[in-house]
């Protein structure tokens, strides 16, 4: 009777991202046009959203404080891109997406360049060489990370312009925590946007692998049962003359 079936490796090794000089050409591309683009659409909108060119100075910020940031940005009509759906207003932020935590610079600094080191040990550790979709997802993260970030060194506060659908409001006549009953009451930014899809994009991926129990290639191969063919056998005893002569009951 053969033995019990052995397990093969069908697969080869998981081979991390960290060590495809490929994979890192991506993420960088990826990271360097998306921090270009959050810092391009920045200037373009302080400069031309408004009656005139907005300057941002990094002292006023600190003298306003988070109260009287809006102090420092014009009163001016919002620029409509699509009716109901996309505004532009310019608006200074000295919290985190979505407004949260104003006024705590520092701790969104040193919260931002720790999330932009695991995202980079994330890709190096947990990615394999060929997963580029999430590469890109990456790379969009640290983009828009970096977006911000320099935006709080430099300027003290985040540059905000984009309103999602102004009109929109909440059915049923709910309201959100503060009170506010617009669907979207947030104005961000591009930086925000990358974030938010790359984040999207993670999740959607981790969820379709159907979590970490299920990837075993990463842990060197999928396995599958030995055939019978391969299988050693387990009567190593050469019959002899008379043995093969008799007959069983």
């Amino acid at each position: 009777m053969p033995g019990p079936e052995a397990p093969i490796a069908r697969d080869g090794p998981h081979e991390p991202a960290g060590r495809s000089p490929g994979a890192w050409a991506l993420l960088a591309v990826v990271t360097l046009a998306g921090l270009a683009a959050d810092l391009a659409s920045k200037w373009a909108a302080f400069k031309w959203v408004a009656d005139g060119p907005v300057r941002v100075v990094r002292d006023e910020v600190l003298a306003a404080g988070p109260a009287r940031l809006g102090t420092l940005i014009p009163a001016h009509e919002p620029v409509v891109v699509v009716p109901h759906v996309l505004n532009l207003q310019l608006l200074l932020n000295s919290g985190a997406v979505f407004g949260a935590g104003q006024g705590r610079r520092m701790v969104f600094i040193l919260f931002t360049m720790a999330a932009l080191a695991f995202a980079c040990f994330m890709f190096a550790r947990w990615t394999e060489r060929r997963d580029r979709v999430s590469h890109a997802a990456i790379g969009l993260i640290i983009a828009g990370g970096l977006g911000n970030l320099y935006d709080r060194v430099v300027f003290a506060c985040v540059r905000d312009f984009l309103h999602p659908l102004p009109t929109a409001r909440l059915p049923f006549g709910l309201r959100w925590p503060g009170g506010d009953p617009m669907v979207w009451p947030y104005v961000s930014n591009v930086a925000d946007a990358f974030l938010l899809i790359g984040i999207g994009v993670l999740l959607v991926k981790l969820w379709s692998a159907g979590g970490p129990a299920d990837d075993q290639s990463s842990k060197g191969g999928s396995m599958e049962p030995a055939s019978e063919e391969s299988a050693p056998s387990t009567n190593t005893r050469t019959p002899s003359g008379n043995d093969s002569m008799k007959s069983r009951p």
